[in-house]
């Protein structure tokens, strides 16, 4: 079992599970991921897969793509790798395909992320400072900061204090996310709570230390709808030219007797009308 996979973030919605309770899910698309390269301990020094799954980029340097090559991926854009650990490397060969169903509802998940970048922000939004007093005509002080030093003993600002900066675009972990419902049909995972980054985001998944739930009754998910195919219509067999002949010899001497009938009605017909032509010349 590989303990990881790459994906990307869809959006939220929510869900009700088996006893209806709503939850609040993000909807996580969930590989599929491509093993790109196995770590084993005698060569490595420890024993990981490295999967692949298609980031942000379209187009591949030339190292990229020639290690892609020698896994035999070649013409496959998987401009993000990431190497996870894994129980035995040994049961899984480069080019195999790993998808979410490892995943399973009731268990608890990591997930990574590049947080939403916010730009500069001051100590208010960035570190939740409460502000100033407005009193004794601080009226444009009740956003500050305030004070950053100790006194004169040490005499500067230490490294790390809380100021205001740059916000956001960092990397951040969620911790023992509820997975509510998985979706291997369509590579999606629903895991109750907020993932950072924004939509269409890049994120990885891992599983939790947090024990998997015993008790847990996972929504029924809706059976795919059936595809109507319009079956053609049963075509009629399609005989040999020796079957023809031998219709055309059995319907010849039919025609044939039907051609003597037609020729012996007009002679029928014209002796009867000559017959009584003569009876009433005589009277």
């Amino acid at each position: 079992m590989i303990r990881g996979m790459l994906g990307r973030k869809l959006g939220m919605m929510r869900l009700y599970d088996g006893g209806g309770q709503v939850r609040a899910v993000t909807v996580i698309e969930l590989g599929p991921n491509r093993v790109t390269q196995l770590r084993t301990p005698e060569r490595d020094g420890y024993a990981a897969v490295q999967v692949g799954y298609g980031g942000n980029r379209k187009r591949l340097n030339r190292p990229r793509r020639g290690h892609l090559r020698g896994a035999g991926l070649e013409g496959e854009t998987l401009s993000l790798l990431r190497e996870f650990p894994a129980d035995d490397p040994s049961v899984h060969a480069t080019g195999d395909v790993v998808t979410c169903d490892q995943f399973e509802p009731g268990q608890y998940v990591d997930v990574s992320g590049v947080s939403k970048g916010r730009g500069f922000a001051g100590g208010v939004k960035r570190w939740g400072f409460h502000g100033g007093p407005k009193t004794h005509g601080q009226s444009d002080r009740h956003r500050a900061p305030g004070s950053i030093g100790a006194g004169t003993t040490p005499g500067k600002v230490w490294k790390g204090q809380k100021m205001a900066g740059h916000m956001g675009a960092r990397n951040t972990s969620v911790l023992n996310l509820l997975v509510v419902q998985s979706d291997p049909i369509r590579n999606l995972l629903f895991v109750e709570g907020s993932v950072p980054g924004p939509n269409r985001g890049l994120v990885s998944v891992t599983p939790g230390r947090k024990p998997a739930r015993s008790d847990f009754e996972p929504p029924e998910l809706p059976e795919p709808p059936a595809l109507e195919v319009d079956e053609p219509e049963p075509k009629e067999p399609v005989e040999t030219a020796a079957e023809l002949d031998e219709v055309a010899a059995d319907e010849a001497p039919e025609a044939a007797t039907d051609e003597e009938a037609a020729d012996e009605a007009p002679a029928d017909e014209t002796g009867e009308a000559a017959d009584e032509a003569s009876e009433e010349e005589q009277e």
